[in-house]
């Protein structure tokens, strides 16, 4: 019993509290916790003193009153032990939840439910088809540690420990906004942007900015979950549009603003999530007229722009010459890594400067140092260096995945190969259930998304998004197999 102790009581000296008092609270403390159980041994008082380096008599007053209060028992010859009369601490615990339990009761609150988590088992290796990260192994790690690294050695690092510009490190801003002008070709200026920790922040604080509760919102159905919460949360009505080979369905979007105001639209024209089609420029051109006459803003997510197969990749709708009511979300995390939580949102100056007001009531400023250390790899083209050697091997990837999917899934499922994006969407020939699919191969050790939370009404789409940048040949030759095995 003697080397525990000093982990267990942690005694103040020179405070108001005596040290006897201290010892013998702390040890009520370890009994209700049930660290300490009815009938174990104490340690005597002798080396409970040289342990704690206090006088014995200390430790002796201690167990004196928790003897007297009936928390310990003493025996002759025998030693101090914890009471044998004290109730069982699980039932002590049940009855502080419960207590704490009835507190909640006197104020309400909002229950936020992400769904039911799926447990993964730990006892096989697992393949994971996420939504289309990208690999975190390819990372510049190095690059970045040497860069954070420099930052904090320089001479003026103090001034990053204070508070910083709302909008973000202009060292970044100005960074993105090169990168935005040279390889997207839109053309904003430094007030125009607000870096963010992470694309979905972008969207929330775009969504509180631009919706009033009763709004109505048009959404791409199905479309990406988080989005449709973070504008369900701001109090919008949400409407669901349907979709064709080119995304959003514009004669739908038009009926629907003939019927009410409809303040905002959110596509993902780049790779529709989740079906990763890309929009083509007459829609685009059709949607950009549609904002401009009936007056709604289109928040585009671009979220993984940097990803794109084609000779020639298509350049966002904020680009366009008429893309008046366009605010644009982006991130830097699935180009450098998802941990690395820089995000930004560009629009019109007034609305950014509204959006920065409410972010500052959140979240007063972004990480200096990192901005600094990303915008720092941005200006010695690391960062883009890092995309083009990624991009060729996610394209190797995804050759191997179309091989896969010809040899396994054919007469399965249909599916198109992506022009850009890092997953595949495969459509079922026959109804399938995602959710019980996905505990059906979670049991071989493949990881799938059930699809339904795609879908705006949560109906089936009988189709899988499968995420392959992250995996390797095997893994990906493997989990198909298992795939395929489970549909037949």
């Amino acid at each position: 019993m003697l080397r525990p102790w000093k982990t267990i009581l942690n005694l103040e000296f020179g405070t108001e509290k005596s040290v006897f008092q201290q010892i013998a609270d702390q040890l009520i403390a370890e009994i209700i916790k049930g660290r300490l159980k009815p009938g174990m041994s104490l340690p005597g008082s002798r080396i409970l003193a040289e342990d704690l380096g206090v006088n014995r008599k200390t430790v002796v007053l201690a167990y004196e009153q928790l003897i007297a209060e009936g928390w310990l028992e003493a025996f002759y010859k025998k030693g101090t032990f914890v009471s044998e009369k004290l109730p069982k601490q699980k039932q002590r615990r049940k009855q502080i939840n419960e207590d704490s339990m009835s507190a909640l009761k006197n104020f309400s609150f909002t229950a936020f439910n992400e769904g039911v988590p799926i447990n993964i088992p730990t006892d096989m290796p697992l393949i994971v088809f996420n939504d289309g990260l990208p690999d975190v192994k390819l990372a510049p790690l190095d690059e970045l540690a040497r860069a954070y690294k420099r930052i904090f050695q320089q001479k003026a690092r103090w001034r990053m420990l204070g508070y910083a510009n709302e909008r973000g490190e202009e060292r970044l801003r100005t960074a993105v906004l090169l990168m935005l002008s040279m390889d997207r070709a839109l053309n904003f200026n430094l007030n125009q942007i607000c870096i963010t920790r992470g694309s979905q922040m972008a969207l929330y604080l775009t969504a509180q900015v631009l919706v009033k509760p009763g709004d109505f919102v048009a959404i791409e159905n199905p479309g990406y979950r988080p989005a449709f919460d973070v504008f369900k949360r701001a109090g919008a009505r949400m409407l669901p549009v349907k979709l064709d080979e080119q995304g959003i369905d514009v004669k739908e979007l038009e009926k629907l603003c003939k019927l009410q105001s409809i303040k905002a639209v959110y596509v993902t024209p780049h790779h529709q999530f989740p079906t990763t089609r890309s929009m083509k420029a007459d829609r685009r051109l059709e949607l950009l007229r549609l904002s401009n006459q009936y007056g709604f803003a289109i928040v585009e997510d671009d979220y993984d722009h940097d990803y794109h197969f084609g000779s020639r990749t298509l350049q966002p709708l904020a680009s366009y010459q008429n893309a008046h009511n366009v605010i644009y979300v982006s991130s830097l995390s699935k180009l450098i890594a998802p941990a690395v939580r820089v995000g930004y949102v560009a629009g019109p100056e007034s609305f950014i400067d509204s959006l920065v007001a409410l972010r500052m009531t959140i979240d007063r400023q972004g990480d200096p140092v990192m901005e600094n250390a990303v915008a720092e790899l941005m200006e010695e083209g690391l960062v883009n260096k890092h995309a083009r050697r990624a991009l060729g091997i996610y394209r190797e990837r995804r050759a191997i995945m179309t091989r896969l999917l010809e040899t396994h899934m054919k007469g399965l499922a249909d599916y198109e190969v992506p022009e850009g994006g890092l997953a595949f969407w495969l459509v079922f020939k026959k109804a399938v259930n995602t959710v019980q699919l996905a505990e059906q191969l979670l049991k071989t050790g493949v990881q799938v998304i059930s699809t339904e939370r795609f879908s705006f009404d949560e109906q089936p789409l009988n189709a899988l998004r499968l995420g392959y940048a992250s995996l390797e040949a095997e893994e990906m030759e493997r989990g198909i197999k298992l795939i395929a095995a489970a549909c037949y």
